[in-house]
């Protein structure tokens, strides 16, 4: 039974020293030198701080020392925090105040630690020396932490997802058992390592023997160099954010440049367009795509859809099945829902369920409840605050909870009325607002659609309550840091014109 993440870690250095473990433009380091890094590292660090099952922040940039860093920090026996300092300053100081570290591990120089104040800093030159051959991190047992990673709360207050070995442990099993990634399998990692798309590409590597191939992001600004980077390196997988597909078929990338070894895609985080889904599916005919699902608080994903080639372009993707081990359902408050067409709430249970919120019990308690179907013994469930429904035992997403809207006496789903957008022709992408002072609905687009010609395909397949009042045209969206359309500020610019026109 694998109780620690590092028992993969080990497993891989043993079986294959020489081969890469972890890459980055500028490193490159084998199984055995990352194994020998991060144990001395580990060694030192559990000597320095004295602690166990204690958080240690590590300031990350998007490299190989990051990772250093974490698997430094779990073999000490403690739990790691990614903490990225070009953040906001007030952000950085808020995750700190909650977290308290016992130290912050500076892996590499940082541009400014003002944030950090007075905190206690540690350096791997700080570390250095011949501590005795422990090993520390073989005591602990699986539902200890293993990483806090924050997300943005509703209130603005980022919000610490606590998760354990054992949920990581947890998906890194269903997805082999799922996808079957062979020995050796190159991961071109795209999300930064403070947003939870990033554990697949780690885990995975050190389940498979793998390669954890760190694609920075200024390539992502030039995605010819980008393809060619993922041809230079071999890399094979990709499992990235919806945004990065996106920017590559906006660009037309593949008319200059193929990335023909590539044999998995796997997206997550937000809505796929159909249109940008058939661009990649057209010029990679023999890849493997897969949408997944889920929220942080799940330990990455809880569904998955394998897409049949040639996909119609106008055909929303469903979100698909449970993984193994775990069981999605939809909930009506805390009546089932089972009928087809019939919306409601997901609802998660399983190993993969994070522990809750870094000291926010309250917070924790609103998400993470007592399974209403389950009356003889207490089972934790989360409620993600996303809508779906099925559709012959498959399921679709339908929105947030919280961009279900009530409009002319209807109940209305935003994400609805965008599917119908961007499966219009000349539209890359769309998000709608809702003004409910003013009682109007506001629809954002990127693409050459006319507005008559979009306003026309809506009315062919929306009622009348559902119809933006206005469309507009938008060059870029505004996003947020982890790439997703910011809705709030969207809606701070329609709200902001009424209370300034």
């Amino acid at each position: 039974m694998i109780i620690n993440v590092l028992s993969y870690f080990k497993a891989s250095a043993e079986r294959f020293p020489e081969r890469i473990a972890f890459s980055d433009r500028n490193t490159r380091l084998t199984y055995r030198e990352a194994w020998d890094s991060i144990s001395a590292l580990g060694r030192n660090l559990h000597e320095a701080l004295g602690t166990e099952n204690r958080p240690v922040a590590v300031s990350i940039r998007h490299t190989v020392q990051d990772l250093l860093g974490f698997f430094a920090v779990v073999y000490s026996g403690n739990y790691y925090i990614p903490l990225d300092l070009t953040l906001p300053r007030e952000r950085v100081e808020r995750m700190l105040a909650v977290t308290e570290p016992e130290a912050v591990l500076l892996m590499e120089p940082a541009r400014s630690t003002d944030a950090l104040g007075a905190r206690r800093t540690l350096t791997p030159d700080q570390l250095r020396g011949n501590p005795a051959q422990c090993e520390p991190w073989t005591g602990r047992k699986d539902t200890d932490l293993l990483y806090v990673i924050f997300t943005s709360g509703s209130t603005g207050e980022p919000k610490g997802v606590s998760v354990s070995h054992r949920s990581v442990i947890d998906m890194a099993e269903q997805f082999q058992r799922v996808f079957r990634f062979p020995e050796g399998t190159v991961f071109g990692n795209q999300a930064p390592f403070d947003f939870d798309v990033s554990v697949k590409d780690i885990f995975l590597a050190l389940k498979t023997g793998g390669t954890v191939e760190i694609l920075e992001k200024k390539l992502f600004s030039f995605p010819k160099l980008l393809m060619e980077r993922i041809i230079e390196r071999r890399i094979d997988t990709l499992i990235w954010a919806v945004p990065a597909l996106k920017i590559v078929a906006e660009l037309n990338t593949f008319e200059s440049v193929k990335p023909e070894g590539l044999k998995n895609v796997l997206f997550s985080g937000e809505v796929l367009p159909p249109k940008t889904l058939q661009y990649w599916q057209r010029h990679l005919p023999g890849v493997r795509f897969v949408n997944l699902y889920g929220p942080t608080e799940i330990t990455c994903n809880c569904t998955y859809h394998i897409v049949a080639p040639g996909a119609a372009p106008e055909a929303a993707i469903p979100i698909g099945t449970a993984f193994p081990n775990c069981e999605v359902f939809l909930l009506d408050g805390d009546a089932a829902v089972t009928e087809d067409g019939q919306i409601g709430e997901i609802c998660v249970t399983g190993s993969c369920l994070a522990m809750g919120y870094y000291r926010r019990p309250a917070l924790t308690a609103e998400a993470f409840v007592p399974n209403p179907r389950c009356e003889a013994f207490p089972e934790r469930m989360y409620r993600t605050g996303d809508l779906g429904f099925l559709r012959q035992g498959v399921l679709y997403y339908a929105g947030r909870k919280d961009t279900q809207i009530k409009h002319m006496g209807h109940r209305i789903e935003l994400g609805e009325i965008e599917l119908c957008a961007n499966a219009a022709e000349g539209v890359a992408v769309s998000a709608c607002v809702y003004d409910a002072e003013a009682l109007r609905l506001v629809l954002f687009y990127q693409g050459e659609a006319e507005e008559k010609a979009l306003a026309a395909a809506l009315r062919s397949k929306l009622p009348k309550y559902m119809l933006p009042a206005q469309l507009r045209r938008v060059s870029a969206f505004p996003m947020t840091r982890t790439g997703k359309i910011d809705r709030k500020e969207l809606k701070a610019i329609v709200t902001g014109e009424m209370h300034h026109g």
